[in-house]
């Protein structure tokens, strides 16, 4: 259905230096709409600088690797055998980062083969899906679970001192910790909490504060499992 550019040079494996630029080129251009597809929709809208910029380069550097290997088996053995020299060490990406780099492999591999319109087409259709599930906000839960702490001074009654404020302002929270503080003269209460989505996070805070003598107070959002 789509023939590739590299079509008449198939049968002795000799790329043209046009057909070089144009399929890097494509790369790079449908790298871009990558990178810029995972910046819209990154759930922090803070995404990694050089995560963004290896979203650009690497269907480049998989198209020159594909176009290196070309029909010939003992190159691509040789390039397997030279990949396992190198070791890669960085802290493991989500599944939406690693969804990503797929994708731009297969871009890619897509660009390195000469199927520049099934490259374009793989582009569109996934980015476009990402951006639905983006502003569709798919999957996202309504509301977010926190780790709240509370300190308290030893002479407190603390089991049932919060209850009412905490109902005021969270759709649901449990007690998960107490541990001794400072010698043991205080305590801290740690309580998993979802706060009402009218809730005001300050006059939450400020009504602990005044319950509990304006000891420290922190309310926390993806808290460390050690928190739990």
């Amino acid at each position: 259905m789509f023939e590739s550019i590299f079509a008449e040079a198939a049968s002795d494996t000799t790329i043209t230096p046009l057909n070089l630029l144009i399929a890097m080129g494509a790369a790079l251009l449908f790298g871009l709409v990558i990178s810029l597809v995972y910046r819209k929709t990154h759930e922090t809208k803070t995404p990694s600088l050089g995560f963004s910029i290896t979203l650009i380069i690497l269907p480049s550097v998989i198209t020159i690797i594909i176009l290196l290997i070309g029909n010939s088996v003992a190159r691509a053995f040789s390039l397997a055998g030279a990949f396992q020299i190198i070791r890669f060490r960085s802290a493991p990406g989500n599944p939406k980062d690693i969804a990503h780099v797929l994708f731009s492999m297969a871009v890619g591999l897509c660009c390195g083969m000469g199927f520049l319109l099934y490259g374009a087409i793989a582009t569109l259709v996934l980015c476009g899906v990402m951006i639905v599930l983006d502003l569709t906000k798919f999957g996202r839960a309504k509301s977010i679970t926190k780790v709240l702490k509370i300190t308290v001074p030893e002479n407190l009654d603390y089991p049932n001192a919060f209850d009412g404020i905490l109902q005021k302002y969270t759709s649901t929270y449990r007690q998960i910790k107490v541990k001794t503080a400072d010698m043991g003269s205080l305590y801290e209460l740690h309580y998993q909490v979802t706060t009402k989505s009218d809730a005001d996070e300050k006059a939450f805070i400020d009504a602990l504060r005044c319950r509990n003598g304006n000891l420290n107070i922190s309310l926390v959002l993806n808290a460390p499992t050690s928190d739990f």
